[in-house]
């Protein structure tokens, strides 16, 4: 049965690839730190499972006190700026073929695995079907670059290491935000938000429920950077508690708008530092807070019209 197992082996082999031909970057004068880095990540998720509860803590510490020292920037072996412009400009909308795969590989996957089994077995576990369908189409959409454009057989790899060499740390920081966001919740922090609100708030309508709830995950997503670790935390001082078993709403509703209110509060926070801080950065804009200031008129309407469709379609 194919699961998440197999979606780690094909990600840690990507990042211990990317390690073992950052460290042959003799261009990079930290290529020590980012084998470290990028190779200490591909051994959690390739042996995560056999390093216990303790190992994965000292591996998650071992790669902060690397990511705080600081990451180098290499020179992968891949074509020039001009080199990409060229090409893009000869093979002009077909290069959107490629990208086009994924997404409809996930559609077709996530309707097709659960109901594909082979001697009565399930082939794909259910409910990861649509990580194993992503995972699927990003090799498919991978092996169909390397018939048609032929740019060599590590390409992949070298444009890869060089996107992670420009993002630095900050590429992981979703991941490790949203596992703060679950420790969080099993520490009881959703508790005793929900208490502190309740004693404060009076949420006496399915209104007033909403408004907690979607102004919440905003907040707190500006807190923690990231609407997966706000998510588990408001959900259970709220959502689940107020919005859902207290006055009826859909739970799929509450739960679905409550992650795009989340991201409202994404695009208003420095925390959220690889969507707001890091395009600053690549981009070289003189003020690095330029791209929250521009995304606030946008977000605050936004966070409005997610509270308002909340209401309306949870309590039909």
């Amino acid at each position: 049965m194919i699961g998440l197992h197999e979606i780690y082996i094909i990600g840690g082999l990507f990042f211990g690839a990317c390690a073992i031909y950052g460290l042959l970057d003799r261009g990079n004068p930290r290529r020590w730190l980012n084998f470290l880095f990028w190779g200490g990540l591909s051994t959690s998720f390739l042996a995560g499972d056999h390093l216990g509860d303790v190992g994965n803590g000292l591996l998650v510490l071992g790669l902060v006190a690397v990511g705080a020292i600081g990451l180098g920037k290499g020179t992968a072996r891949t074509t020039s700026v001009e080199e990409r412009r060229e090409r893009a400009a000869r093979r002009g909308g077909k290069l959107l073929i490629p990208a086009l795969v994924i997404p409809a590989t996930v559609l077709v996957g996530t309707l097709l695995f659960k109901h594909l089994t082979i001697g009565g077995e399930a082939l794909v576990e259910s409910r990861h079907a649509t990580l194993v369908s992503l995972t699927l189409g990003v090799l498919l959409a991978l092996s169909l670059c390397l018939v048609w454009l032929r740019p060599g057989p590590v390409a992949a790899v070298q444009e890869g290491r060089r996107l992670l060499d420009s993002v630095g740390w900050a590429a992981i920081l979703p991941q490790m935000l949203a596992s703060l966001g679950a420790v969080f919740a099993l520490g009881g922090v959703g508790q005793a938000v929900g208490s502190l609100i309740g004693d404060y708030l009076p949420l006496n309508g399915p209104f007033a429920a909403v408004l907690a709830y979607c102004i919440g995950m905003a907040l707190f997503t500006i807190i923690m950077g990231n609407a997966f670790a706000a998510f588990p935390v408001m959900t259970a001082a709220v959502g689940l508690p107020l919005v859902v078993l207290k006055f009826g709403g859909d739970p799929a509703v509450m739960g679905a708008i409550g992650m795009l209110s989340g991201f409202c509060g994404t695009l208003m926070t420095p925390m959220a530092a690889n969507f707001n801080v890091v395009p600053a950065v690549l981009l070289e804009l003189k003020d690095r807070n330029g791209v929250i200031k521009a995304q606030i008129p946008t977000a605050l309407p936004l966070l409005g019209i997610n509270i308002a469709l909340m209401y309306l379609l949870a309590f039909r």
